[in-house]
């Protein structure tokens, strides 16, 4: 069968897939602190309820960040016509703080040329809007085919998934025994096709000391001079170890091939003034100072023993410098995920690409992570990939914008990869 009538229904569909990537920027689903999820659940649910879906909304009880002002609302809509697998398009409804620097209002999805303007245009409600239009047009043009079709709006990727895809994946949604095959459409360029992601370890390190005053140092002891010697350990000793190791996993950009370490944030002594107030400081040794490590790691790499070489570090900082105490605490952690290339989802969408784009698809890995972690870990499905519009450097940035022209390419590639699975030629 050919695809010609799928790729024709999409692309009739290019003044409708630009007019919803519009209305989706233009309700600002902020977060922090969770701003209006249950009004995007609802524009989408009504959208979908009127062609025949199933939809259900649901709300993360007591997920992080879930309360009655700021209530986490996801929504998951199913159209199945009988037994067979199921393809589900998951993607994230949150977009991060606007930020300073923009030349354009950043919630009014304007137009300008092939360009789509807005907070969130590119990560990434132009994905979500693709995701739609695909499905929309497969329904159109294979109403016989047979299992089901998933499109997912989430909360709260921007801020680890809690409140969406992890909260979704322990109630069943992504049991294998219900869905089978899921792309989740990042903005990873329309050319690519990710398969996973490197691991996380977030850990805050706290030194201690002793209080006195500012003037008699030496009756105090320094836990701020106590954390310079274990930045002087990471600078000279860790980083560089770390910079050795490499991943056969095809990270992009190519620095993130190696394992790193990145210090988040450090806060030490006693709380300082707030802007405008005119009082100074506390004239005080430091009794504390903390630092949040951002560790990221390979797949060749296991947890435990990335933990411990900075314990290693800082036991060895115990044994030689006098009054060296610490503490540490674990705030997060992600072990690496990768879909094999052969998987049946990653195959589709190549084969997908290559008849939209005419040229073969780039296989790449993530240096951060993204929901599939959850869907991985949680749900226990493999055959997991992310792929969508937009260009990732723009993600976050002031004037974010993503290509009309990429999303209605990608909506075709989405489109081609659903009458794959579920409605192949007989």
């Amino acid at each position: 069968m050919s695809d010609a009538d799928i790729l024709a229904a999409v692309e009739t569909r290019r003044q409708d897939l630009i007019g919803l990537a519009q209305d989706l920027v233009r309700i600002p689903t902020l977060n922090p602190p969770g701003l209006n999820y249950r009004q995007i659940c609802d524009y989408l649910g009504t959208r979908l309820l009127a062609q025949g879906w199933e939809v259900d909304y649901v709300r993360a009880l007591g997920a992080p960040g879930d309360s009655d002002r700021y209530p986490r609302w996801n929504m998951v809509a199913r159209f199945q016509t009988g037994p067979g697998p199921c393809l589900h398009f998951n993607s994230h409804h949150d977009v991060v703080e606007v930020g300073q620097g923009w030349t354009r209002d950043p919630f009014a999805g304007e137009v300008d040329g092939d360009r789509l303007y807005g907070r969130g245009a590119c990560d990434m409600k132009g994905g979500l809007a693709a995701s739609v239009i695909a499905a929309e047009a497969f329904l159109a043009t294979r109403p016989g085919f047979r299992g089901a079709v998933e499109i997912s709006a989430t909360a709260d990727e921007e801020s680890g998934g809690y409140g969406g895809v992890a909260y979704l994946a322990e109630r069943g949604w992504f049991n294998p025994d219900r869905v089978t095959h899921v792309l989740i459409p990042e903005p990873l360029n329309k050319d690519r096709i990710c398969l996973g992601h490197r691991g996380v370890w977030w850990a805050e390190v706290e030194t201690h000391g002793r209080i006195a005053h500012g003037s008699m140092p030496f009756l105090g002891d320094s836990a701020i001079r106590h954390m310079a010697a274990v930045l002087d350990e990471i600078e000279n000793k860790l980083t560089p170890a770390l910079a050795t190791r490499t991943t056969a996993m095809p990270v992009v950009p190519e620095g993130a091939r190696s394992s790193t370490l990145n210090i988040n944030s450090i806060h030490g002594g006693q709380v300082e003034p707030l802007p405008g107030d005119t009082s100074l400081p506390a004239p005080c040794v430091a009794d504390s100072c903390r630092i949040v490590l951002d560790r990221r790691f390979l797949i060749e790499e296991a947890l435990p023993e990335v933990k411990s070489e900075v314990t290693r570090l800082l036991d060895d900082l115990t044994r030689a410098r006098p009054g060296f105490r610490y503490s540490i605490r674990d705030l997060f952690e992600v072990h690496p995920v990768m879909t094999d290339r052969a998987a049946p989802v990653a195959a589709a969408t190549a084969r997908a690409v290559e008849r939209v784009l005419g040229r073969l698809p780039d296989f790449i890995a993530s240096p951060g992570t993204y929901d599939q972690k959850h869907i991985d870990r949680i749900g226990r499905l493999k055959d997991c990939i992310a792929y969508g519009p937009g260009l990732l450097h723009l993600a976050h940035q002031p004037d974010e914008w993503v290509g009309v022209q990429d999303m209605l390419d990608s909506a075709k590639v989405m489109a081609l990869v659903l009458a794959d699975l579920l409605a192949p030629p007989v």
